[in-house]
């Protein structure tokens, strides 16, 4: 069964830091890997962050383009996604 998980589930760090959030995933078909993040601010719905895909390049809002990060890993399974430079309203949920 194809599954995602992120094996932490909370991750501080100071302003100015730069911080990697964790997301592995295992496909059980020789289906193409295609994965996505969200940020969830409180009372909020998710906005789309960005995606990344294992057969090409993915997509990414504008306003995230100059500090977020990712890259997909399909020998490893992992799209790990990093922020630089971090800012208090980077403080939110993330869901991948």
């Amino acid at each position: 069964q194809d599954s995602v998980d992120q094996p932490l589930r909370e991750k501080t760090s100071a302003e100015g830091n730069q911080v990697t959030l964790l997301c592995n995933y295992t496909l059980t078909s020789a289906a193409n890997a295609y994965l996505y993040w969200y940020k969830q601010l409180p009372n909020r719905s998710p906005t789309f962050i960005l995606s990344d895909f294992s057969i090409g390049k993915g997509t990414m809002q504008p306003e995230f383009k100059k500090r977020f990060h990712t890259k997909l890993d399909s020998t490893l399974g992992t799209v790990p996604l990093t922020i630089k430079t971090l800012l208090v309203s980077d403080s939110a949920v993330y869901h991948s």
